[in-house]
């Protein structure tokens, strides 16, 4: 069996869990890491034993590259591989337009590099769509929300983190009912930064603007840190001519964890499929699964 070849970009949180995730896989296998720092070249390949890359040229050839990275800066990276004839999954976590515009820019860059990406990875929007679309199948009329949390938010931290005046971040997501959400943000300052100025670029920013915000300042951020999340999905609809078709779907997980696990299932699914980009809505969850296809139907069929 030809193994299908991965690299990782960036070597944050996700980026560590889905090397240990390929590593697992039988039918995968690591090629290496590729960060922009110069400085932590030598420590990160200490610590995964892979070889680790300022540009992917310096690599082996490999086939995908899950980008674990800020979402914001997903569309430049993910076109400059697609360009260059490489697959990519990305976790690009900003519903709506946003990801609909990045949908358009990155499918016409795989039709330029004769490549396929996988955008929005992760459990959601990820495999939190595919549920979605499941459960309009079975009630095609109806309301779902979805609801998030409590727990950190990787996105709303990245985002916050960013601000200038903020030396550390925390965001946490905290569900207000009917998918609704409320986000709680804690940060440590750096010298001569006014918490006001903070607050206001904070709940001004995309991310946060949409929802109730508050805006804390804390002396050790570290200190709170519990990487678990969540999700409630529900739905109420109707069946033919039945009502009240109710449908719940919850979940507990380590944030990292699950969206790395995604994220290479995602790898595996993206190598099947022609160019162009791709939401896993789009993908039959066949592909994203290890193992011989037959098989697999007859075993969950």
């Amino acid at each position: 069996m030809e193994k299908i070849r991965v690299a990782a970009v960036g070597y944050g949180h996700i980026a560590r869990e889905a090397v240990k995730a390929v590593k697992s896989a039988q039918d995968m296998e690591m090629t290496g890491i590729v960060i922009r720092d110069p400085g932590r070249v030598d420590e990160i390949s200490r610590e995964s034993g892979l070889p680790v890359a300022l540009d992917p040229c310096e690599l082996e050839k490999f086939d995908v590259a899950i980008l674990a990275i800020a979402s914001r800066a997903v569309p430049e990276v993910a076109s400059s591989y697609l360009e260059r004839g490489i697959c990519t999954v990305d976790c690009f976590d900003i519903h709506g337009d946003a990801l609909m515009l990045l949908r358009e820019r990155l499918h016409r860059s795989a039709l330029k590099g004769n490549s396929a990406a996988l955008t929005g990875a992760g459990w959601d929007p990820g495999t939190d769509s595919i549920f979605r679309g499941v459960f309009e199948v079975i009630a095609p009329r109806g309301i779902t929300y979805t609801s998030f949390g409590p727990g950190v938010s990787m996105g709303h931290t990245v985002a916050a983190k960013q601000i200038p005046g903020v030396r550390e971040a925390l965001s946490l997501t905290l569900p207000a009912g009917q998918g609704k959400h409320r986000r709680a943000v804690y940060v440590e300052l750096a010298e001569g930064a006014s918490l006001e100025d903070v607050r206001k670029a904070i709940i001004c920013d995309s991310y946060f603007c949409h929802d109730e915000t508050t805006v804390e300042e804390v002396g050790d951020v570290k200190s709170m840190v519990d990487l678990g999340h969540g999700v409630r999905m529900e739905r109420k609809g109707a069946s033919a001519c039945a009502d009240n078709q109710r449908m719940t779907l919850e979940m507990s997980l380590t944030n990292p964890n699950a969206t790395a696990q995604v994220m290479v299932s995602s790898a595996r699914g993206i190598v099947r499929q022609l160019p162009g980009c791709y939401t896993m809505l789009e993908i039959p969850v066949a592909d994203f699964l290890p193992g011989d296809r037959e098989a697999n139907i007859r075993r969950l069929v």
